[in-house]
């Protein structure tokens, strides 16, 4: 088992429409479990995991699997939030912009 760190573009400044959708998002992946102690959580067995949580730095997975599987299903889940969200999900290294909120019933500064 390898472990992964990886931050998403996804802000926590964006509006409940998107964590809403992002939340249907999270139990059509792979191997959900649900919310556990409040952050989606994927496989937890068999020493596999993937959890989730918001941060300063965007929508933060950590994982703990090998390499291809983690692979596959991170670029699934870009894939998916992607078209979900309507712009292009990825590592902000790997210079995928923000997009910013400053209020719920606006969109991008």
């Amino acid at each position: 088992m390898e472990h992964f760190n990886v931050n998403l573009n996804i802000h926590y400044s964006a509006p409940d429409e998107v964590w809403n959708k992002l939340k249907k998002l999270y139990g059509e992946m792979p191997h959900w479990k649900g919310f556990v102690d409040g952050c989606p959580t994927w496989y937890g067995e068999d020493e596999r995991l993937i959890d989730a949580s918001v941060e300063p730095s965007g929508l933060s997975f950590y994982a703990e699997l090998s390499e291809d599987e983690w692979n596959s299903w991170i670029s699934l889940f870009k894939e998916r939030a992607t078209e979900l969200l309507g712009y292009e999900i990825g590592e902000p290294e790997e210079g995928y912009e923000f997009r910013y909120w400053n209020n719920p019933d606006t969109k991008e500064i």
